[in-house]
């Protein structure tokens, strides 16, 4: 395992450390999340790397219970118990000039900026894949009338952790070659 140093002052894990420690959470509390944090987990998700001269993504924020009771009934991927408070459903515009290829590296980097973030401020997300899945761009895009040339990309559920999982080391050596395979 990776050693992770303490927290620096104010509370808040450095990078390395919201890197190493990051888990999916799919258990949450019934504390809402507040709207002034969603906007630092967006603000986090809109300084993601993207290649081109346009941001390729959109975000909608959803807090309504009703609203987030019938997304399992689009994606059995996204249902958490009890309901998470909030969910982000990162979207991909399809209609910005850059190729397609390059648009969906930048909704994946805004996605896990977005999961650094929560983790960050002490909540629990969780990324639900939509893209490339044609039935669950569907189904999302008919959940939230995204207009044409707007792609579901991403749901990610966000709340407090009713149990946060232990880290993982990850790092496998035999996956690192240097200079060439």
């Amino acid at each position: 395992m990776i050693e992770v140093t303490g927290r620096p002052q104010g509370g808040m894990m450095d990078a390395f450390e919201a890197i190493i420690t990051r888990r999916s959470v799919r258990e949450y509390t019934d504390r809402p999340v507040a709207r002034e944090t969603v906007e630092k987990l967006l603000a986090a998700a809109m300084q993601a790397p993207f290649s081109g001269r346009e941001q390729p993504w959109h975000f909608v924020v959803i807090d309504d219970p009703e609203i987030l009771s019938r997304i399992p009934a689009v994606s059995p991927y996204a249902e958490v118990r009890p309901p998470a408070p909030a969910a982000i459903l990162v979207c991909l515009d399809l209609r910005i000039p850059e190729s397609p290829d390059l648009r969906v590296q930048g909704c994946a980097a805004a996605t896990e900026n977005l999961l650094l973030a929560a983790h960050a401020l002490g909540l629990g997300a969780v990324w639900t894949a939509v893209y490339p899945d044609p039935d669950l761009m569907l189904g999302f895009a008919n959940l939230f009338s995204l207009p044409d040339g707007v792609a579901g990309f991403a749901l990610v559920t966000v709340g407090y952790p009713a149990a946060r999982p232990p880290p993982v080391d990850r790092y496998r050596e035999e996956r690192v070659h240097h200079n060439g395979w």
